[in-house]
């Protein structure tokens, strides 16, 4: 009968921290956060003793005493004696505002000019190139300023429209008056269908998806999302007597009244941040598609797939790898890119809670750490959200 004798585990010595390669990660990864806690104290602690030695505190009671300023670009309710919060919020909704649509019109403008540019219509992708460079190498500032000027002095006056049928949408170098809803009584449970709608739709593109990969056919997903979308929330619509109204602007004295007014500031901002944006989604869509090889563009040709099929079918899922991640990087800049709109007097976050409130109030390390939280946190959104997409378009092995 024979034996296995255990061998003496070895006691630990302090020296096994630097050279046993069990501890030494752990130890230096220690030593490296005790560090930079310790920076981070130093700095807090004399950013505490410099303001006692200006005779200031670190609170935000400041947040709460009343703005005592207009902002222009109202999605709330608000007028000067609110206090310096509500300010601030109104500013940061500006912010995600100009931030939202800047995303989706860059996203749009990019992905066609980036599939232009491949085009063999040398004219087309000529002019898609020069579009691209020369929003590429100017700064944005200038390009938000040339917007702005060209909004200002191309279009007219509201006192032009006086006597002229003007319709739904109307544009001034005051800005763009576009038709507001107005929700009556009944109206919640259209509300609720059109949701419902929605994520009816999302279930039907995941199931057409599974059944085109198990089966290879294909389901007419835009028709049957449209009537999916349109038909129940249009039927109940019709049936509750029609609750929703639209409101559409009116040209009243010197200015139009009514609608959902988008500034002048707003509109350069919007389309500059897009144009600016959508050069360099441009590229990164050119640079993703030509990652894809030629040979499976002649497989998906001699499928029978036409041209367009085989790019929505074949080449830009696979282009979607490559996109997607340098993507996440121009979202975010376009994000933190809406600061500069303090240029042509649009009221963001910046300009409230980074502008006129911290000049007001004094509190400079209060309401910049806020907005370095504000823009921090926005920019962790977005990437925890186009991540998950990320991996959700990542190519699967059979």
């Amino acid at each position: 009968m024979s034996m296995t004798a255990t061998p003496p585990q070895e006691s630990f010595r302090v020296d096994m921290l630097w050279n046993d390669a069990r501890y030494r990660s752990t130890f230096i990864q220690t030593i490296a956060l005790m560090l930079v806690m310790l920076a981070v104290a130093w700095l807090a602690s004399n950013a505490v003793r410099n303001l006692e030695a200006l005779g200031k505190d670190f609170n935000f009671s400041f947040l709460w005493q009343p703005a005592s300023y207009d902002i222009n670009q109202r999605l709330i309710e608000y007028d000067s004696r609110d206090s310096n919060a509500r300010a601030a919020l109104l500013g940061i909704l500006n912010t995600l505002l100009v931030a939202a649509m800047g995303i989706v019109t860059a996203t749009v403008i990019g992905v066609v000019a980036g599939v232009l540019r491949l085009s063999k219509n040398w004219i087309v992708s000529r002019l898609m190139a020069v579009y691209v460079e020369a929003f590429r190498n100017v700064p944005l500032l200038i390009w938000i300023l040339m917007i702005a000027a060209a909004v200002n002095e191309t279009l007219p006056a509201p006192s032009a429209f006086r006597g002229v049928e003007t319709g739904a949408f109307v544009a001034t170098n005051r800005g763009l008056y576009v038709p507001a809803p107005i929700f009556g009584e009944g109206s919640t449970p259209i509300v609720a269908i059109f949701l419902a709608s929605l994520a009816g739709l999302f279930l039907l593109r995941r199931w057409a998806a599974k059944r085109q990969a198990e089966t290879g056919e294909q389901f007419p997903v835009f028709w049957a999302g449209l009537a999916l979308l349109v038909a129940p929330a249009t039927l109940a619509f019709l049936a509750l007597g029609r609750p929703i109204d639209l409101e559409l602007p009116e040209l009243a004295g010197f200015n139009f009244r009514g609608g959902f007014f988008l500034r002048d500031s707003l509109v350069a901002m919007w389309l500059a941040l897009s144009l600016y944006t959508g050069a360099f989604i441009a590229e990164t869509v050119r640079a993703g598609i030509l990652a894809v090889s030629h040979g499976q563009s002649e497989a998906a040709y001699a499928l029978g797939l036409r041209p367009n099929r085989a790019m929505s079918l074949v080449v830009l899922p696979q282009a979607l790898r490559v996109i997607v991640p340098p993507l996440i990087s121009q979202y975010l800049n376009l994000t933190k890119n809406s600061s500069l709109a303090i240029a042509v007097g649009y009221m963001d976050a910046t300009g409230t809670l980074g502008g006129i409130t911290l000049n007001q109030t004094g509190r400079e390390m209060e309401c910049i750490l806020l907005l370095m939280a504000f823009y921090l946190t926005v920019s962790l959104l977005i990437s925890g959200v186009m991540n998950w997409y990320n991996t959700r378009v990542k190519l699967v092995e059979r």
